[in-house]
């Protein structure tokens, strides 16, 4: 019936339940409609409190993770660099091994690293592989890494950049790359 339209999606799923002589009704389609829409709210508040429980799916739950792992709440910042953290910060507990850096490493990166450990030189050295440039929000991953690596140790980060070499390999024009209208900065990190 066109005049009482049942657009919630928990009353049009309610109506199956019912005999069939109820679909012309419409004071029962009326009724399906409002308790459906009222259930469709509380479906979605129930989604949104069981996506604060994973990391990577909270929002307003962000707060209690950080509490949580023993970070400095950071409302201001973007919610995917605080979920960052707090990953990392899960994944960093423990001994100190290559593997736990690079876990904590990628966590902030999302992208392929390297960690080369020097043992004369008592260093750690993080390579970004794919990453082009340094990665927005570097200062977290260094306060991140630095809380899983050993004091005694110092640690290095190494970055790609857009070499002339490569610009070389490329065999574009001058004009070429004047229409592209890039700023040194972008240039250095294109790929």
């Amino acid at each position: 019936m066109s005049d009482y339209p049942i657009t919630s999606t928990r009353g049009q799923e309610m109506l199956t339940y019912l005999p069939r002589y109820y679909e012309t009704s419409r004071i029962m389609r009326a009724i399906l409609q409002a308790e459906g829409a009222e259930f469709d709210k509380l479906r979605q508040a129930l989604d949104e409190v069981l996506d604060q429980f994973y990391v990577r799916t909270a929002t307003w739950g962000l707060d209690r993770w950080e509490e949580e792992v023993g970070l400095p709440v950071t409302p201001d910042q973007p919610e995917v660099e605080r979920q960052d953290k707090i990953i990392s910060r899960l994944r960093g507990y423990g001994t100190a091994t290559i593997s736990v850096v690079k876990q904590v490493a990628e966590a902030y990166d999302k992208g392929a690293i390297d960690i080369v450990e020097d043992h004369a030189a008592y260093t750690i050295t993080v390579h970004f592989v794919d990453t082009t440039g340094v990665p927005p929000n570097l200062d977290d991953l260094k306060a991140a890494v630095r809380t899983v690596v050993p004091a005694h140790l110092d640690i290095l980060y190494e970055f790609n950049y857009f070499l002339w070499d490569e610009w070389d390999k490329k065999q574009e024009t001058w004009d070429q790359f004047d229409s592209l209208a890039l700023t040194w900065d972008q240039l250095e990190v294109r790929d």
